[in-house]
Order: structure tokens, then sequence, then C-alpha cells
């Protein structure tokens, strides 16, 4: 087996469906792949929990008897995991991808082409990675913004006098540049929005 990302062949994974015999098929197979089943649920009610709890690398979300009931298993997994959720089909079944998209999962596998499995969950590894990475580009120059905009408001000044502001006291201080635009943001939520007029005697 070709090594995942970063070198990784050996993934911790939760499989999720409404119908045992059907996870019993499953568990085989990623076993096969060099993987390791954590979990292995079948309501909606407990896969939160057994998700926070066990935080796997990635999960699949099987199509059993009803839609809705896989549906909601993703929701829920989506919800508490820091890892991709991949549907898997038994049969094509497009409402369901297309429901299934909306709540979150990365892509769509089926049970009739397990010799492609271990390729499809390096792919969706690598876009998980790299939409976890583009979020927290997105985090950061929102941090970074919102930091401009309160020296703007505090000192008067224009958003270029702004940013050379926040770069001159990154430098002086040996800070990154993010840690202190988040103390900017964080002190601000501190103090006054406006300073108090001084008080007469």
């Amino acid at each position: 087996m070709a090594p995942l990302r970063d070198g990784t062949d050996h993934l911790r994974v939760l499989i999720a469906n409404e119908r045992k015999d059907r996870l019993d098929l499953v568990v085989p197979i990623v076993a096969g792949l060099g993987h390791e089943v954590i979990a292995r649920e079948i309501e909606v009610a407990d896969v939160g929990p057994v998700t926070a709890r066990e935080r796997p690398d990635v999960a699949l979300v099987g199509l059993g008897a009803s839609s809705q009931h896989a549906l909601d298993l993703i929701d829920k997994i989506v919800r508490e995991a820091a890892c991709p959720v991949i549907a898997l089909l038994h049969e094509p079944d497009p409402a369901f991808v297309k429901e299934a998209a909306k709540r979150g999962v990365f892509a769509y596998i089926s049970d009739n082409e397990v010799d492609d499995w271990q390729s499809s969950i390096d792919i969706v590894l690598r876009r998980f990675a790299e939409y976890h990475d583009l979020q927290g580009a997105f985090g950061r120059r929102a941090t970074i913004e919102r930091a401009k905009g309160i020296l703007m408001e505090r000192h008067a000044i224009d958003e270029g006098s702004a940013f050379e502001m926040l770069r001159e006291r990154s430098r002086v201080d040996n800070r990154k540049l993010l840690d202190l635009a988040a103390a900017v943001v964080d002190g601000h939520r501190l103090l006054p929005r406006h300073p108090p007029a001084p008080q007469t005697p």
C-alpha cells in the first residue's frame, strides 16, 4: 500500500451505518488496507459523542435502509470531527450524494470499487488538509484586519499606518505579527469604546 500524506500509512477510522451487516462487511476491508477501526456506530444519538471522544482520522458513513438516517449520522460526525467524512454507497444514489455534500462529506466511494478505496482516502485526506490550511489562512487574515481596524479607530490613522504600527511593534517585541494582532483584538474587548472624559476636581 502506498503511504498516505506525510508518510502516514495507518489511520484511525470510524465507520457508521444503520445496518449492522454492512458494518461487518466494511470492517475487514478497512483492516485489510492497514487501518484501525476505532468505532462502529449505528445510532445517531451515539455517533456524536463517540466521534468527539475518539477523534478519528477519517469517518466512513454507509447508506443503509434510510437515507435520512445516514444524513443524520453525517451531520453529527461533521459537527464533532476534525476529520473528513466519506459517504459509502453500495449502489448509485445521486440525490443522496447531493444531500450528503450539503452536510459536509468530502467524497463518496462505492463498495463495488474496493480496490479504489485507498486512493480515494488519500485524495480526501489531502483535500481536507488543504481546506484546513485555507481556513487557517482566512482566520489569520481576519485577525490582522480586525487589529488594523482597532488601531485605525483608536489612533485616527489610515490602514497603511495601522499595518506599519503592527509590523514595527512585532519587530521590536520579537513577536509574530499574528500573535500581536490577536493580542490587540483580545485586549480591545476589555477596553471602553472611547477613552473616558477627564474628571474635574
